[in-house]
């Protein structure tokens, strides 16, 4: 049992030893060596953030389902500028307590010079009461900048019910 362990790494080192290393047999040869080549670039990529895709991994969670509405009615509408831009202030007023999760989402789909949002909130499962005005009231702000301004003349806030807008002057 010792012989052909012993004969077998003297073969070993012999055959090491020998020019195995340029020869065909040599897996590490098979592909040869690298050489430079072109790059496509695409433009305004940032090699730091990956790409967004659709593709999807088996463990991955479905994307969360939208609840939110449109609130039941715009109160007010302010908006205030700023030295960066501006803020837009919108006070609603929801159809019963316990809304939460009040946005102004970007509407899709607007004229030109018009931008437009929709107050959208999100209701609790279980039923609550309708309450007061007072405890149904909701505020929602967004900023924007000088160069989302540029070029609108009018901004609009959406509600179930009406909707409430300001022209620039």
């Amino acid at each position: 049992m010792h012989k052909p362990l012993a004969l077998t790494l003297a073969c070993a080192l012999v055959l090491s030893a020998c020019g195995w290393r340029d020869s065909r047999l040599n897996p590490t040869n098979w592909f040869g060596s690298s050489e430079p080549a072109e790059v496509e670039v695409a433009g305004n990529v940032n090699p730091l953030l990956p790409q967004e895709t659709n593709a999807r991994g088996i463990f991955a969670k479905k994307p969360p389902k939208d609840k939110s509405v449109l609130i039941s009615r715009i109160d007010s509408l302010e908006i205030e500028r700023t030295s960066t831009g501006a803020i837009i202030h919108a006070t609603g007023i929801a159809a019963r307590q316990g809304a939460f999760d009040v946005e102004l989402r970007r509407a899709e789909g607007t004229e030109d010079g018009v931008l437009t949002y929709d107050f959208r909130i999100v209701y609790p499962e279980e039923p609550t009461i309708t309450g007061s005005e007072f405890s149904r009231t909701l505020h929602a702000a967004r900023t924007l900048s000088n160069q989302d301004l540029q070029d609108v003349r009018i901004v609009r806030v959406n509600g179930e019910t009406n909707a409430r807008e300001s022209r620039r002057r």
